[in-house]
């Protein structure tokens, strides 16, 4: 799995790529967590390239979005498709998560 951070803004965008998985959810929750330790406040992450995610990329989103709201901070979770949002869907996680079609309309999202 690769992480690479870009800005629009006050916005940062964090695009995932590869498997959201035991072996590296782990270095997503590290990374936002050193963000809001840099006082970042306004996240998306964009699951663009994820074509594959278990419980504990499950875990890993779930901890950082309680996290977030917590903080009063503001995410957005874009572009989940295809098996991740099966996943997400029958975890009945939907609405629990602040989703995206996309990073443009997540960008709208967190700017309210």
């Amino acid at each position: 799995m690769e992480l690479k951070i870009r800005k629009n803004g006050d916005v940062y965008i964090i695009d995932v790529n590869g498997e959201m998985d035991l072996y590296n959810s782990y270095k997503l929750k590290e990374l936002v967590m050193k963000m809001i330790e840099k006082n970042i406040k306004i996240f998306i992450i964009n699951l663009e390239q994820v074509d594959y995610i278990d419980s504990s990329g499950i875990g890993a989103l779930i901890y950082i979005s309680s996290t977030i709201k917590k903080m009063n901070l503001k995410l957005a979770i874009s572009n989940i498709h295809g098996s991740v949002k099966k996943v997400i869907e029958l975890t009945k996680l939907m609405g629990y998560f602040p989703i995206a079609n996309s990073v443009e309309e997540a960008l709208l999202m967190v700017k309210e």
